[in-house]
């Protein structure tokens, strides 16, 4: 009987675990600091939806503009990553010693995504190329 229920109670929370996904929200509903982020950095352009994962402890946001260029944000509302899709990265947003890099290195290439980790940064260019930097944007990592 004990393993019936143990059964159940396993079953019941992967189906609401499951089912936990992206849900639609408003543009309102979005951190504080995400809203002025993109306020700032991004203003007047078109949103296409925002949505938030539903995460009982800390849940993540993401917004989609009409250009197909996509930001993520923690709980918080700190940025964690961005995919450019169709337009650019503004390089206000990725630290000057990472853009510098890039100019000196790849001088044709264009970061086409940003992620911004606890201890790294980690870019993808428009030539394929990833690369990783530490938290004192030192290079540590390239793949291609």
């Amino acid at each position: 009987m004990k393993q019936i229920v143990l059964s159940l109670v396993v079953a019941v929370t992967f189906a609401f675990a499951a089912d936990a996904g992206n849900r639609p929200i408003s543009y309102s509903d979005l951190p504080a600091a995400a809203r002025t982020f993109l306020e700032s950095n991004f203003p007047g352009k078109d949103v296409a939806y925002a949505a938030v994962d539903d995460d009982l402890v800390r849940p993540d946001y993401m917004i989609a503009f009409k250009d197909g260029m996509k930001i993520q944000f923690e709980h918080s509302g700190r940025l964690e990553k961005i995919e450019s899709g169709s337009s650019l990265i503004p390089e206000r947003i990725i630290p000057v010693q990472i853009c510098d890099y890039v100019r000196t290195h790849y001088p044709d290439a264009k970061v086409t995504e940003y992620e911004v980790g606890r201890r790294d940064y980690d870019i993808k260019l428009s030539n394929r190329m990833e690369l990783k930097f530490n938290r004192h944007f030192s290079l540590v990592e390239i793949d291609d």
